[in-house]
């Protein structure tokens, strides 16, 4: 057996475990809450939940009640039966659970209804399941959430409990240390801990206030970024944030979008909604005035805000926000200058993200659904997919193909990065366009004269600003590379006459573009320096009286390393040093 053979099996036992445990879980608290209200429960990339409605909320002690039914059923070996049934038993089984009859209500006239038993538990469902609940190796149950019915918060709100199963109690026991590790690089509470950002329900869920050492990290990626896309040949852009119905009309966004967009405002009679998306715009900049083939390729970047409206469920610190910055670009080219493109924003995606930090990603490609609407002729995909594949596999970089997995308007490539933890995240997308050129009639003149149809290309790198950052925390622990830390170095005088001498080191080291504090707090030495590690400030230069005497500083790094008594100028070499390193 291969190893691509053993990963698919072994991910297939999982996804059926875990189901498994979903309805041994569901048994359970039906055992112990015989008045409770079914949801659903499927298995999750990472385990499995079930929503329940019950009269009161589950506790701590519930849950350890449920695991012990669980442990129960699992030891009794009960076979899973597969059968299926009539709507009317269907209905007539299910006769006192609301959520499950508004599933069969739904379910199309043809649909073969199946459930699955095992012991005195029958619930709805298409399978597939382990053969006995005695396979279910190892099973832990993990916390409790809110969700509302159908992600809908005008429906009721249930609660989801959470739990995973593993083939042994080995995989269980080195998931749980992940997800223990997983908690403790939390950047919502590292960013918190860090005074990098805040969020503030009260006047708004999902919009992030940047503090100013938040800030500070935000606009070093931000100068990179612009500093990086001039050097390659971008021009750089700014749209407005808003714009009137028309545009959104003809982009196609009203009647394809309309449902993350937010309420319209009127000015003078007229409809404008702030911006989804930054592509329209950038589409009317290339239309500013008539292109000729010798200004092609266009490449057009902004780091644009956008506001997406997105259900209150659904937020999730930095990684699902209602209003971000998109690292956004589009690229206006020539048939014949496709295949180079790709190739520069597939190169331009690997040296940012290893900039950052991350060496190791995933490619996804996306191709037509066959059977599905789609923009532009069956020539333009064919010619999309193949360079999207083409240039993929030239650069020697895995990838899987996600058949029919297109939005109508172009294939793309998705790519996922990987962090410290073995996360996947994605990040950067690489998207074929051939909707807005002929909803916008965007053209160019040819060598022959003549009007042309321009090839546009969608490319975000960081995807946002936001979510890259939460990214960068949680990989980084919120120890940011030096380049990247808000705080590079800070000045501990050991007493308050060592002052003055501190805050001269912190005016050298300023000259130099380091970020440095001095922590002039009526504290003791040690607490000061635990308060520099607490901050992940990379370098702590204490001063005192052998150190003015000398014009040095002693170096302590925040991983607990004591460098000793340097020279300012050496100390300074050897931030730089870090920095030019991007460790």
């Amino acid at each position: 057996m291969t190893t691509l053979d053993h990963d698919h099996d072994l991910h297939s036992l999982r996804e059926r475990m875990r189901h498994s445990a979903a309805h041994v879980m569901a048994d359970a608290v039906l055992q112990l809450f015989p008045d409770a209200k079914l949801g659903i429960g499927p298995s999750t990339d990472d385990g499995f939940y079930y929503d329940f409605e019950v009269s009161r909320a589950f506790t701590p002690e519930d849950l350890e009640a449920i695991e012990e039914r669980i442990s129960e059923t699992i030891a009794g070996d009960l076979p899973f039966v597969y059968e299926e049934i009539s709507l009317a038993d269907a209905k007539a089984m299910f006769s006192d659970q609301t959520y499950k009859l508004e599933i069969i209500d739904e379910l199309p006239p043809d649909e073969v209804i199946s459930v699955y038993r095992h012991g005195d538990f029958v619930d709805l469902c298409r399978g597939p399941h382990v053969d006995s609940t005695a396979q279910i190796s190892a099973c832990k149950l993990l916390n409790i959430a809110g969700a509302y019915w159908r992600g809908d918060e005008k429906r009721p709100m249930l609660q989801r409990i959470y739990g995973t199963a593993f083939e042994s109690g080995e995989a269980l026991d080195e998931y749980l240390e992940r997800l223990e590790e997983a908690q403790r690089r939390d950047h919502r509470r590292l960013a918190r801990e860090l005074d990098l950002l805040s969020f503030h329900e009260e006047y708004g869920p999902g919009l992030v206030y940047w503090h100013p050492k938040g800030g500070r990290v935000r606009s070093i990626i931000e100068d990179f970024w612009r500093r990086e896309h001039y050097r390659a040949g971008y021009d750089l852009v700014y749209s407005p944030h808003v714009g009137k119905s028309t545009i959104w009309e003809t982009s196609g966004h009203l009647d394809f979008y309309a449902e993350n967009m937010y309420s319209p405002m009127d000015v003078d009679g007229q409809d404008y909604y702030v911006k989804p998306m930054n592509c329209p715009f950038h589409v009317q900049i290339y239309k500013s005035s008539l292109r000729s083939y010798r200004e092609l390729p266009m490449r057009l970047g902004e780091l644009g805000t956008v506001y997406r409206y997105e259900r209150s469920g659904v937020l999730h610190g930095l990684l699902r926000v209602r209003g971000f910055t998109q690292d956004d670009a589009h690229i206006f080219c020539r048939p014949g200058q496709v295949a180079d493109e790709i190739g520069r924003c597939v190169d331009f995606m690997q040296f940012f993200l290893r900039s950052f930090g991350f060496q190791d990603f995933h490619v996804y490609l996306s191709t037509r659904n066959e059977g599905g609407k789609f923009a532009g002729s069956l020539e333009d995909w064919d010619m999309a997919t193949g360079t999207l594949r083409d240039v993929i596999q030239s650069r020697g970089l895995p990838y899987d193909v996600d058949e029919g997995g297109a939005v109508f308007y172009g294939p793309k490539i998705d790519v996922k990065m990987v962090d410290a933890l073995g996360r996947e995240w994605q990040c950067t997308t690489i998207q074929f366009d051939f909707n807005l050129p002929e909803r916008f009639d965007v053209t160019y003149i040819g060598e022959d004269g003549n009007e042309h149809r321009p090839y546009m290309v969608h490319r975000a790198l960081l995807g946002s600003i936001e979510r890259f950052f939460g990214v960068l925390i949680e990989h980084y622990a919120g120890a940011f590379p030096t380049w990247l830390a808000p705080v590079q170095a800070v000045v501990i005088p050991i007493a308050d006459r060592h002052l003055d001498f501190a805050q001269a080191v912190s005016d050298r080291l300023r000259e130099s573009d380091i970020r440095v504090d001095v922590d002039g707090r009526s504290e003791r030495m040690n607490a000061k320096i635990r308060h520099a590690q607490l901050n992940k400030v990379p370098f702590m230069l204490v001063v005192g009286d052998k150190e003015i005497d000398s014009d040095s500083v002693s170096v302590r790094l925040r991983d607990g390393q004591d460098l000793g008594p340097k020279p300012v100028s050496e100390v300074m070499g050897l931030i730089q040093e870090a920095v030019d390193s991007r460790v």
